[in-house]
């Protein structure tokens, strides 16, 4: 009966846990699973294994592990040797955790590095102006309108023009290429 009440406690500090670093659960503290889960512990106890547990679910977030990966991940901790290790317990909860939640975490670490507003469409096409529709022949060459529609999760978008003459459209352009080259020095092609 123990060993039930221990893997109830661990799995609702996993769960405590994510409800504040990834779902953004305010009400959550950690003086508020200490009290509810592992009252028997000294504040010094359970701060080591907050801080643990923390550190996997994060290892294990941020690699998005699939069941495999998770598997090693989790064997390798289990042999670890002293504090840093975990026992078999603590792998079967963090299993069943990551099982339940990979899903609902990788949404939300998702959409925390969303930048807002985001780029929900682009519609554009190039226009040609002939000297005589626009009464000068100093602008008779071609122009590329693009509409830009921007919005915030859950909110009505906006819209935004803009038009652009060659010249402009080949400083984008430039700009562009500079930007892919920043990226693949940092993270090659494959």
């Amino acid at each position: 009966m123990a060993d039930v009440e221990a893997s109830k406690s661990l799995s609702g500090l996993l769960n405590g846990i994510a409800q504040k670093v990834y779902y953004s659960n305010s009400e959550i503290t950690e003086e508020l699973l200490k009290d509810e889960l592992y009252p028997e512990l000294s504040q010094e106890e359970f701060k080591a294994l907050h801080e643990k547990m923390k550190a996997l679910i994060k290892s294990i977030a941020t690699a998005d592990m699939d069941p495999s990966q998770l598997e090693a991940f989790l064997t390798a901790q289990t042999k670890r040797q002293g504090s840093g290790g975990l026992d078999a317990e603590q792998a079967a909860a963090l299993s069943r955790f990551w099982k339940s939640q990979r899903v609902r975490v990788r949404e939300s670490l998702l959409s925390q590095s969303r930048w807002e507003p985001g780029l929900r469409g682009l519609t554009w096409r190039v226009d040609l102006h002939t000297a005589a529709s626009r009464g000068d022949a100093a602008h008779s060459g071609p122009v590329a309108l693009m509409e830009l529609e921007l919005g915030r999760a859950g909110q009505d978008s906006e819209f935004v023009c803009l038009e652009f003459d060659e010249a402009k459209v080949n400083q984008v352009l430039k700009k562009m290429s500079e930007i892919q080259q920043s990226i693949d020095r940092i993270v090659p092609r494959t």
